[in-house]
């Protein structure tokens, strides 16, 4: 499965007194990417949430390589990092759109809380979801 990365332009407002990307920014712009990743397998959040499921972030990790500016474009590409039990992370890479160069790697860990309002295993819950996801679990990730 062809997974495009997520394409976004820096707002003004996301921007410090330094001109740059102020740092916050990327964990929504993660968050932003995780919403379209899961559109594209055909499992949104909509979806998702119809059928009584939530995703609650456990962790977030990143690592800043390049800073970003006003009106620069950027990629983010999004995997499946891995699936045990009820965890499961996804690892992103941000580039800069022109050049190619790596803004920032990162990293969240997520569940699935069920309609009952408890952790659940995707396998079992929801084993078509689970299916896509793990046929996208990045192997130099595991």
């Amino acid at each position: 499965m062809d997974i495009l990365p997520y394409r976004r332009r820096i707002n003004y407002y996301e921007t410090d007194k330094m001109g740059i990307t102020h740092h916050s920014n990327y964990v929504r712009f993660m968050e932003e990417a995780r919403v379209y990743f899961l559109e594209q397998i055909g499992w949104g959040f909509d979806k998702l949430e119809a059928m009584g499921y939530l995703s609650p972030v456990l962790s977030v990790s990143c690592k800043y390589k390049q800073s970003t500016v006003f009106n620069e474009e950027i990629l983010i590409s999004v995997k499946v990092g891995s699936i045990k039990g009820v965890k499961f992370t996804l690892v992103y890479e941000m580039t800069k759109a022109k050049s190619g160069h790596i803004i920032l790697t990162g990293e969240t860990e997520h569940c699935f809380i069920g309609p009952k309002g408890m952790p659940v295993r995707v396998k079992n819950e929801i084993p078509d979801f689970y299916n896509v996801l793990i046929t996208l679990v990045d192997d130099k990730q595991s």
